[in-house]
C-alpha cells in the first residue's frame, strides 16, 4: 500500500475513533436532528447500553490505526 494511502487510512481511523468515543456521552448526543425528527428512537439511542456499543466501536477503529501503524508494509512478491 502506498505511504500517502497508508498514512491518511490511519488518520482517518483515528478521528473516526475519537469521535465515536467522545460523541455519545456528549450533549451533541442528546440533542440532534434524529431524535427530534423520529422520536421513538430516543428509547434506543439515549439508552447506555447503545451508547458503549458505539464508544466500543470508536476504541476499535483506534486499535485499527495503531495496528495499522505497527503492521510492517508486506509487498507481494512476484511468481518466479
Amino acid at each position: 500500500m502506498n505511504r500517502v494511502l497508508r498514512a491518511m487510512l490511519v488518520l482517518v481511523c483515528f478521528e473516526m475513533g475519537a469521535l465515536l468515543l467522545y460523541l455519545p456521552w456528549s450533549g451533541y448526543w442528546d440533542q440532534n436532528y434524529f431524535l427530534n425528527h423520529f422520536p421513538s428512537l430516543m428509547i434506543v439511542v439515549l439508552h447506555p447500553s447503545f451508547r458503549g456499543v458505539v464508544s466500543g466501536l470508536g476504541v476499535l477503529d483506534i486499535l485499527l490505526a495503531f495496528n495499522l501503524i505497527r503492521a510492517p508494509q508486506v509487498l507481494p512478491r512476484a511468481p518466479q
